[in-house]
């Protein structure tokens, strides 16, 4: 049995993280200190001036570890990553999950394109961004690839005979697998690209208007009509941009807030000294967490994500750790990133507009919380009047659904998505190749599945680590009876139930311990069910199906001789397809960089045999 007093003496005068665990062993909070020794002793000494959230948390620690390291900064970095690992309750934790895309500019390849992204990288290329809006992220790229005819493959090579797509044909690119474009025009292009998301649309348009009238002066009125159009897209897209209220710089503007219940985090993005979006991010924190810990809570955890790192962020107020987080978040950035808090000029008039913004929006988020907390209780309640077992007190239980695919046996699958009150919680889905039953047996797949998954969880494996309050498995009694035998014979004890389909596919019931409860009776729960069952059964099909096509392309090249990994690779990479790889002449065939004239007879031989 742990000691708490034995180890307290036992803890180094050094700097590092501290876990304490519930007795079920769940990390309930993580913590950094500058001297162990001295952090930890804090919890065990008289609660009289702890505050309540510090109060209950000390009632439920029977244990605690640490890891020491050498600074301060190290600790920073380790405990946002445990924080992230074990989702601790007593921890402030950025829920939600939201990436928002990025516009990059692939400026590290000979001929760069511009894709929509979610992750930034390191990797020589431009990034734009984020943008919250993923419609209008989609329609400027549209735009962008239109006015300047950019390329949108992914070849970087181009060698004799290569063909110029359909975007070539229809004049949406301008070519360059022709050689009929220097590279020099290409970047001119590129360039301009990069100005007008930059804001800076003076070239881009005057060079717009420029050819305009030439193509109006030589009559060619069609074409002059085309500019003209891309010079009003232009002038719409820059006009979705707020004014500038800064000379020039990149920066974020984060603010902490609290509604009736829940704390939030309101982000303002500042690119090229504009004002170009805002999100809303909602913590769980404890009543008795000031907004300050919650925005120092929410910088850590949101930028150890993001590579985007502006040179500042303004704060309302200064975090307990402004200095080791300016620190991180410069060695982070690779160059220095100041937390401001600004007291005049243009800075201070943002803040001021973003405080105003905050206080106007809350009330809706404080609505949407409302809505959502009713929601969840109506759903709770309905599940703990059918299911035994569920936790007491809670307005929204953690949900695991499982579903097994394949054909016919062939490369089966399973899928595990997550639901936490009604809304699915993405970063958590998990999928599994089945590798110890054979054929078309969905009973001994989901044994194998489920055995996986809570071996990695009691483990201490930090991807499996949070326990759901209830199972839901797609199939009926039979399924259910076979998740019940591995749970026990792992002795974890949580409820289990079946979404029952109709004959026509759709969701019908709920069994839970041999009892059936006809969905269409209850609205509230039908529509929760049926949006669980539906999730998880498209989750395990894209993977099968994204599976079952790898595995067909491999072992239709891969069946003939000469062609090795090099050989078909570079097959697909030319032709696209095997439709397209059956249809070729042997000339076609030899065109392609490694394959000699012997391999493409071989092909031609193995293709006739379709």
């Amino acid at each position: 049995m742990f000691d708490i007093q034995e180890n307290l003496k036992k803890l180094p005068d050094k700097p590092g993280v501290y876990l304490h665990k519930d007795k079920l062993g769940q990390v309930i909070y993580v913590g950094k200190a500058v001297s162990l020794k001295n952090r930890v002793r804090q919890y065990f000494q008289s609660s009289r001036s702890m505050d309540p959230k510090v109060r209950a948390m000390v009632s439920h620690i029977e244990e605690f570890e640490y890891i020491t390291t050498d600074t301060e900064m190290e600790a920073l970095i380790l405990e946002n990553n445990l924080i992230k690992k074990y989702m601790p309750q007593y921890n402030v934790l950025l829920r939600d999950d939201k990436t928002y895309p990025y516009i990059k500019v692939t400026t590290n390849e000979a001929y760069p394109r511009i894709l929509k992204t979610r992750r930034v990288l390191h990797d020589g290329c431009k990034y734009f961004g984020p943008y919250a809006d993923v419609t209008a992220v989609n329609q400027l790229i549209d735009l962008l690839n239109s006015i300047f005819a950019l390329k949108r493959c992914s070849a970087q090579k181009f060698p004799g005979g290569f063909k110029p797509c359909l975007n070539y044909h229809i004049s949406q690119c301008k070519g360059i697998c022709t050689g009929l474009v220097s590279r020099e025009e290409y970047m001119e292009a590129v360039d301009q690209v990069i100005e007008l998301l930059n804001g800076k649309n003076k070239r881009v348009l005057d060079d717009l208007s420029r050819k305009m009238t030439e193509e109006a002066e030589a009559m060619n009125f069609e074409k002059a009509a085309e500019y003209r159009d891309y010079i009003n897209a232009v002038n719409a897209v820059t006009e979705k941009q707020r004014v500038v209220l800064l000379s020039a710089g990149d920066m974020d503007v984060v603010l902490g807030a609290k509604g009736e219940s829940d704390a939030h985090v309101i982000l303002f993005f500042v690119r090229q000294g504009r004002l170009s979006g805002r999100e809303s991010y909602h913590l769980q924190a404890m009543e008795e967490d000031d907004l300050n810990e919650v925005v120092s809570a929410f910088i850590k955890q949101y930028y150890s994500d993001n590579a985007m790192i502006p040179k500042e962020i303004l704060v309302e107020e200064e975090p307990a750790e402004t200095g080791l987080l300016e620190d991180w978040l410069s060695e982070t950035r690779g160059s220095q990133v100041k937390i401001t808090v600004p007291q005049k000029g243009d800075k201070k008039a943002l803040l001021d507009m973003a405080k105003r913004d905050v206080i106007e929006m809350m009330k809706t988020l404080d609505e949407k919380a409302n809505n959502l907390r009713e929601k969840n209780a109506a759903v709770s309640s309905a599940l703990k009047n059918f299911i035994s077992g569920l936790p007491e007190g809670k307005t929204g239980y953690r949900v695991e659904s499982y579903d097994i695919s394949n054909t016919n046996g062939v490369d089966s699958v399973g899928a595990m998505v997550v639901f936490e009150g009604t809304g699915p919680v993405r970063k958590d889905y998990r999928r599994f190749k089945i590798k110890t039953v054979e054929g078309p047996n969905d009973y001994g797949s989901l044994q194998e599945v489920l055995y996986r998954r809570f071996k990695r969880g009691l483990q201490g494996d930090g991807r499996f680590g949070i326990m759901p309050d209830l199972l839901l498995i797609d199939g009926g009694k039979p399924q259910v009876s076979a998740v019940v035998q591995v749970l026990r014979a792992m002795k974890v004890e949580i409820p289990v139930a079946g979404m029952v389909k109709d004959d026509k596919h759709r969701t019908r019931g709920l069994v839970y311990q041999e009892k059936e409860l006809d969905l269409k009776e209850d609205p509230v729960l039908f529509r929760y069910i049926a949006s669980i069952q539906e999730e998880v059964h498209r989750f395990a099909i894209d993977y099968h199906h994204g599976l079952r096509k790898k595995s067909l392309q491999r072992s239709a090249l891969d069946a003939i001789e000469g062609i090795g990994e090099k050989r078909r690779n570079a097959l697909l990479s030319h032709f696209g397809s095997i439709d397209s790889i059956r249809a070729a002449t042997v000339e076609e065939l030899c065109r392609v960089p490694g394959i000699t004239r012997p391999a493409a007879e071989k092909v031609l031989e193995w293709a006739s045999k379709k």
